[in-house]
């Protein structure tokens, strides 16, 4: 599973510091334990978890705090507050009309957010957190970000973001 390491390279490209960052993953399934897992690994300072399945979450929590015992680790809030990066790691936003998953009034300005719906490329929180004046970041990018990292790990020929960007057509 490549979402999480995807992802952050993501968020590294556009500037944004991980290590010491205060992270909100919403979503705890696949793709948001791998995403949680990779910012663990980038040395984020704190995480906050939520899903709507409790267990879920918990046993990422869990398995969190085994992994990365220095790590402080809260779960079942999916208030923005006070986060540096705030993740979108639900399927919401995928079709329009969808509920937003995390109230955006609450995510500073300052918050980097990014989403993992491929769907559509802006969807109404990633809409709503750039009106708030946020850095954001699209679902397509953690596609690009992740292909180069499956070439690496398997010892293949790598490529970079830009050359995929390149010779892809993304249609929504």
């Amino acid at each position: 599973m490549f979402d999480g390491e995807g992802f952050v390279r993501g968020v590294l490209r556009k500037g944004q510091a991980v290590a010491g960052a205060r992270a909100l993953v919403v979503g705890s399934g696949g793709v948001g334990s791998a995403i949680a897992a990779s910012l663990a690994a980038a040395e984020v300072a704190e995480i906050g978890l939520y899903d709507v399945d409790d267990a879920a979450t918990e046993a990422l929590a869990t398995r969190l705090s085994a992994y990365y015992p220095t790590l402080h680790v809260t779960s079942g809030s999916r208030d923005p507050d006070g986060f540096d990066l705030v993740v979108n790691a639900t399927p919401l936003g995928m079709k329009d009309g969808d509920p937003i998953p995390i109230d955006v009034t609450r995510i500073a300005p300052s918050a980097f957010v990014g989403e993992v719906v491929m769907k559509q490329e802006m969807t109404a929180f990633l809409r709503a957190a750039a009106e708030r004046g946020c850095r954001i970041q699209v679902g397509v990018d953690m596609l690009f970000e992740q292909i180069p990292a499956y070439l690496e790990f398997f010892g293949y020929p790598t490529t970079t973001p830009e050359t995929l960007r390149a010779v892809s057509r993304i249609a929504y």
